[in-house]
């Protein structure tokens, strides 16, 4: 692949991001409007409130168990616990013996964490479909297209989550799902840029950090260690050839990665 064409890819799928952006800011306007007119409660405008982690982890199970058709499922925040493969395994096998479609999309990051990576593989390997991206917009779990799960706060879930059923709610939630997914690209199957252009991550990092985010909120969103992020960034200034991070990023938009 040339360089040119390289930057062309990069420009495409930022803007596929914008697009992203642009359904959660719609999904996010709906669903805080119904949930500020009804306070969460029970039933009101298709919405359902959980209270604190354990709420939510037995309400995911069952919504997993209940699955007949298909499960999508956005996985930010990097590495996953021991606890939570744990737990997930026996859902997911199960899930997919009874013909339940398992789609979920990690980070990219994933592939630095041994047990994660090997629970991807193995969910694989039983027909599940797993796929990456540098970044995701929220955690997230849509069971057969009517029903979806969302963080009341998307930086702290120990804040709980809202169970939607509104139906213009999960509609965008799906069209967020399909243009990742559209994206995102097979645990093992990210191919390697040029020499001298930049990876998935790199990019990603560069925007974010355009955006004005700090080392920390970047190493989140994508789900490094700040040490790692500011190692890839010295690398970026490296093949952009800049002594600064200011230089970096005027040559970065110079090159055409921002």
């Amino acid at each position: 692949m040339s360089f040119s064409s390289y930057i062309h890819r990069r420009e495409m799928e930022i803007h596929a991001q914008q697009l992203e952006l642009a359904a959660v800011r719609a999904a996010t306007a709906e669903l805080t409007a119904a949930y500020a007119a009804h306070q969460g409660s029970r039933g009101s405008a298709g919405l359902e409130r959980l209270n604190g982690v354990h709420e939510v982890r037995a309400r995911l199970t069952e919504l997993s168990r209940r699955a007949t058709e298909e499960l999508l499922a956005f996985m930010p925040g990097g590495a996953l616990s021991q606890d939570a493969l744990d737990a997930s395994r026996p859902l997911d096998e199960r899930s997919l013996e009874s013909g339940v479609r398992l789609k979920t999309v990690f980070l990219d990051s994933v592939v630095n964490d041994r047990a994660t990576t090997e629970y991807a593989r193995w969910l694989s390997t039983l027909g599940g479909e797993v796929r990456t991206l540098p970044v995701l917009p929220l955690r997230m779990l849509v069971a057969d297209r009517t029903t979806a799960v969302l963080p009341i706060d998307p930086e702290d879930s120990r804040q709980g989550a809202v169970i939607v059923h509104a139906t213009g709610v999960v509609a965008a939630l799906l069209a967020l799902f399909d243009m990742a997914w559209e994206r995102a690209v097979p645990l093992d199957g990210s191919r390697a840029p040029h020499a001298d252009a930049p990876s998935r991550q790199e990019l990603t990092l560069l925007n974010l950090l355009a955006q004005g985010h700090t080392d920390e909120v970047a190493a989140r969103k994508l789900g490094l260690s700040l040490r790692t992020v500011r190692r890839m960034m010295a690398s970026v200034s490296g093949k952009l050839g800049a002594r600064s991070r200011f230089e970096a990023g005027v040559l970065a938009s110079r090159s055409g990665w921002l």
